[in-house]
């Protein structure tokens, strides 16, 4: 080939190129933010109880399947998840505990006693040291925690019928039998 032509092709296999790289990501959901934590211990942790200041840790909460849900007060998401939140803590299927993340103590128990307070207990996590063990992006995050203290799903944004149907159910149905002495 000679030169003209090579030069000629260049900007016909980099705009193919380029269409390739964007034709990949059309099916991907952007949603998915998938967690080097899956199926891997809960790291350690040791925080205060927004509701009563006692201290919460990792050994704590081992022993009972569990969701972690983070939220702020300052998160708009957070508020739209919030029914959802109520709703399955109300229905009683494992306990839902709250992370608060990088909040005010004052101004989350006001958003609380606004629009109620759903958790078994509240870890206040001021500086957002232990959302970054978790790899939370933002709030709303929610993890589930096997009884072994395994994440076993991570939901990124709201929680909302469908993936508590599709994702969460079916895999509190697989592992709410796993805890090993």
């Amino acid at each position: 080939m000679n030169k003209t032509v090579i030069k000629a092709l260049i900007p016909l296999v980099v705009f193919l190129s380029l269409v390739y790289l964007l034709y990949q990501g059309l099916g991907k959901d952007t949603r998915l933010l998938p967690s080097a934590l899956i199926n891997k211990p809960v790291p350690e942790f040791a925080l205060p109880s927004l509701m009563n200041g006692k201290i919460i840790n990792n050994k704590t909460l081992k022993g009972k399947m569990y969701l972690l849900n983070v939220w702020a007060s300052w998160c708009p998401n957070c508020r739209i998840e919030h029914p959802m939140v109520t709703e399955f803590a109300r229905q009683n299927i494992i306990p839902v505990y709250g992370l608060n993340y990088k909040d005010e103590n004052a101004t989350a128990k006001a958003w609380l006693n606004q629009f109620g307070n759903p958790y078994t207990d509240i870890l206040v996590d001021d500086k957002g040291l232990v959302g970054i063990d978790f790899g939370v992006y933002g709030a709303p995050e929610t993890f589930l925690v096997d009884g072994n203290g395994i994440i076993r799903h991570k939901i990124v944004g709201e929680l909302n019928p469908q993936n508590i149907q599709d994702e969460l159910l079916p895999l509190i149905e697989k592992y709410k039998n796993t805890v090993k002495n």
